[in-house]
């Protein structure tokens, strides 16, 4: 099975963004329609207080939280396989995972739901709501992007191996910090987090999908800018360089981009593995290692396959009587799928 080569051209990418936006908006449309319970669309605009109208209320905001997960995931996979020249790369490997794993079970062993229970003051109404593992998270993101960034620094240069083994070795750090902190919390507390290291799509206020969809459309829109000079990282540095790209200043913003749009992923959602490494390799496989193509198409790639993936769970409660978190059904569709492609291809190239 070879990678196709599609060519770049401001109609082809209208054209693929048109057909990939198409493919999201069907996935939102199913993802909000159906459930533990599927309900009318009619009756939720004509009755304000039927069942059909609260599913409608709840459902949205999480078909939203999806499509803005799994484009961070799907696109800072791309950008990380290419910076990394390295096919097997995902979001969770420069450390943020372990940094927001450690942050958000401290949180929950702790009995923290809300910000305002740690007693912070000053921050406004909307601060004093927010969702303390999910702060937490962040907070332990950002940490390990600075700790990360900081020991990577080789000659005053970021080099991405080290880069990518100081994040191995933090997550290591950070996952022996976490099985500390599962022995010493309480078992009645014990169930939220492994919920949560599972990867799992809440229901998050307005105001917190507005902040999470802002940041992304930052970092991604930051991403596909520099999509070219991502092109010419691939082929090495010196190649670049002669090309006329800042090696050592695009790929220390880049990575900081696509850190902090992973951070901002995993603080809402938990590990959702998978979504990252198999979203890019597909696309790859149809466009070709063309990032101008890449990135947006990986972002509502993303979307999609997160969102089907999170409506595939919701439909196994019927089954399981329990909720299944979706980084489960990412992993049982991505898992036996990624190693489909491995057999069929003897190399994925970048």
């Amino acid at each position: 099975m070879r990678a196709r080569m599609v060519r770049f051209t401001p109609g082809r990418l209208v054209g693929l963004l048109a057909a990939l936006s198409a493919l999201a908006v069907a996935a939102f449309i199913l993802s909000v329609r159906f459930g533990e319970r599927p309900f009318s669309f009619a009756d939720a605009f004509s009755d304000p207080d039927s069942f059909s109208a609260k599913a409608l209320a709840l459902r949205l905001p999480h078909a939203v939280l999806a499509a803005i997960v799994g484009a961070a995931l799907a696109t800072s996979g791309t950008a990380l396989q290419s910076l990394m020249r390295n096919p097997l790369a995902d979001p969770f490997v420069l450390g943020v995972s372990g940094g927001a794993a450690l942050g958000a079970v401290l949180a929950i062993a702790l009995g923290l739901d809300v910000v305002g229970d740690t007693g912070v003051v000053g921050l406004g109404s909307a601060l004093a709501h927010l969702s303390a593992p999910s702060l937490f998270a962040f907070a332990g993101s950002a940490g390990a992007i600075a700790l990360v960034s900081a020991i990577s620094r080789v000659q005053g240069q970021t080099s991405p191996y080290a880069a990518l083994l100081s994040g191995v070795v933090f997550n290591a750090f950070a996952s022996a910090g976490i099985t500390a902190v599962k022995t010493l919390t309480p078992p009645d507390r014990l169930a939220p987090i492994l919920y949560w290291l599972a990867g799992t799509l809440g229901y998050e206020r307005g105001w917190t999908l507005a902040a999470a969809a802002l940041l992304q459309v930052i970092a991604i829109g930051f991403i596909w800018a520099n999509a070219a000079a991502l092109n010419a990282l691939t082929l090495g540095d010196e190649d670049a360089a002669s090309l006329g790209v800042d090696v050592a200043g695009t790929r220390r913003v880049l990575l900081f981009a696509t850190s902090l749009s992973v951070a901002g992923a995993v603080a809402l959602s938990g590990l959702v593995g998978f979504v990252g490494l198999i979203v890019p390799h597909v696309l790859r496989l149809w466009l070709g290692p063309d990032n101008r193509l890449l990135v947006p198409c990986s972002a509502l790639g993303g979307a999609a396959f997160l969102m089907f993936s999170d409506l595939v769970a919701r439909l196994l409660f019927n089954l399981v009587d329990a909720p299944t978190p979706v980084g489960v059904i990412t992993a049982l569709l991505g898992g036996p799928f990624f190693l489909v492609l491995l057999r069929r291809q003897h190399h994925l190239p970048l």
